[in-house]
């Protein structure tokens, strides 16, 4: 099921990485007093009243400036106006209504999503007193919180999750049926990918909008499997003015990649993994969704012998958090190898589906612990009492320890490397909890 989305817009410095890290309850954005602080959208994960939904920081919005970096910015905050289901419009009550919040709100009052006005800093009683200004925006009623102290917030979060859109029944009617999300950024190929599948199976079921905007939702029937392709809008390039403007620019893929099971990330040949890839990739992992890397537009690389190993190993070096994707090379104007992908996204399917006896599990476990001992810590040694398997897409194993704060990262590593090693798990993530003997 998609997460809605919440945007977080304003001009610079009136505090919405400060909110943003309210809300989320970490300090995950960057925050200084200096104006234009933050440049990239940053995004995460909060729940509040049963509903669960992505919050989006964005860059300080100036919209009668020309210069190149401040239209990065503009463009950055532009993108999360458009994918946003609920904008939160936050002012400086200190300062009161200046003419950036006025063009703003001019701006805002043309979408169709919900906008909530809120007043930042209002940490004192003579500055609530002012709060009647903000209704010279047009935008309803404004809210007074201060993000530094907490004040105002919950409220804040009941007006938010009253304006998200209703909760589905269910995500769609055929939860079972296998939805592959092609993502990438702009001109590596994705449409192009997508025609080439379609023109060699040619039995098109339906085309339809997809949950994401910009994105179709396209059925096809493989070998007796009827399968859903979502083909999404292309992620900007990296500006050229300041590196890390476009690092989160993946909003647009966002919504495609919560509602996929497997995930077609496209990487251009002729350019190699960029941070935006890795971005995704990384976003992917979060989110436990299976993953295929294409490496497209293949036929423009000049190669020998030793090339296709040598790209390989690069593409796995830059994407070293997930060494166990399959990686394909392709040509979406040829049809190099394009055959490939959909019979290996129906494997990588049955590894995210796969479940393990217990038997075969505490083999492993028995097998690795002689292998490798346990860690030790301040003279307590871990020890693994058996492990099961209690879900799958993805496969997610439960282990019962002695003490759960004993397992060292390295060693939760090791025990994935040797799962992997007896199952493979090709293109599939696998969850692993810890879990002490008595805890429940």
């Amino acid at each position: 099921m998609r997460k809605p989305l919440v945007a977080i817009v304003g001009r610079p410095n009136v505090g919405k990485s400060t909110l943003f890290n309210r809300l989320v309850g970490e300090r995950l954005a960057i925050v200084e007093e200096a104006p234009g602080t933050t440049r990239d959208r940053h995004y995460a994960d909060v729940e509040w009243q049963g509903r669960l939904f992505t919050v989006i920081d964005t860059g300080g919005l100036v919209l009668t400036s020309s210069d190149a970096l401040t239209e990065q910015v503009r463009a950055q905050a532009q993108v999360a106006i458009d994918e946003a289901d609920v904008i939160v419009f936050l002012t400086d009550i200190t300062a009161g209504v200046l003419a950036p919040d006025a063009e703003i709100a001019d701006l805002l009052r043309r979408t169709d999503r919900p906008v909530i006005l809120v007043a930042n800093k209002a940490d004192n009683l003579k500055r609530e007193l002012t709060l009647h200004e903000f209704y010279s925006l047009g935008l309803g009623e404004p809210l007074s919180v201060s993000a530094e102290k907490g004040m105002g917030t919950g409220e804040l979060l009941d007006r938010v999750a009253e304006a998200l859109p209703p909760m589905p029944d269910e995500e769609d009617a055929d939860e079972e049926t296998l939805r592959i999300a092609i993502v990438g950024r702009t001109n590596v190929g994705k449409s192009s990918l997508l025609n080439r599948l379609l023109g060699e199976e040619r039995v098109i079921v339906s085309e339809t909008p997809g949950t994401t905007r910009d994105a179709i939702d396209t059925r096809l029937r493989y070998h007796g499997e009827e399968i859903v392709l979502i083909d999404t809008a292309g992620i900007r390039r990296r500006g050229q003015i300041a590196p890390g403007v476009e690092k989160y620019s993946v909003l647009r893929a966002l919504r495609a990649i919560a509602r996929a099971h497997i995930v077609l990330l496209l990487i251009d040949a002729t350019e190699g993994v960029t941070a935006q890839d890795a971005h995704i990739a990384g976003y992917v992992l979060d989110e436990a969704k299976s993953v295929i890397v294409v490496v497209n537009k293949w036929d423009l690389v000049e190669k020998d012998s030793y090339t296709l190993s040598a790209f390989e190993e690069y593409v796995r070096r830059e994407l070293k958090f997930m060494p166990w994707v399959p990686v394909l090379f392709v040509s979406a104007k040829t049809g190099q190898r394009v055959s490939r992908i959909l019979p290996l996204a129906l494997r990588v399917q049955q590894e995210r589906n796969a479940r393990l006896s217990t038997s075969q599990i505490n083999s492993v476990i028995r097998q690795a612990t002689a292998r490798r001992s346990p860690p030790t810590k301040s003279g307590r040694k871990l020890r693994i009492y058996y492990g099961t398997q209690v879900g799958v897409a993805p496969p997610t194993i439960v282990f019962f320890v002695n003490d759960k704060n004993l397992v060292h990262f390295g060693y939760q590593r090791f025990l994935e490397n040797q799962l992997r090693e007896a199952f493979k798990y090709e293109g599939t993530p696998l969850r692993l909890v810890f879990r002490s003997h008595r805890e429940p």
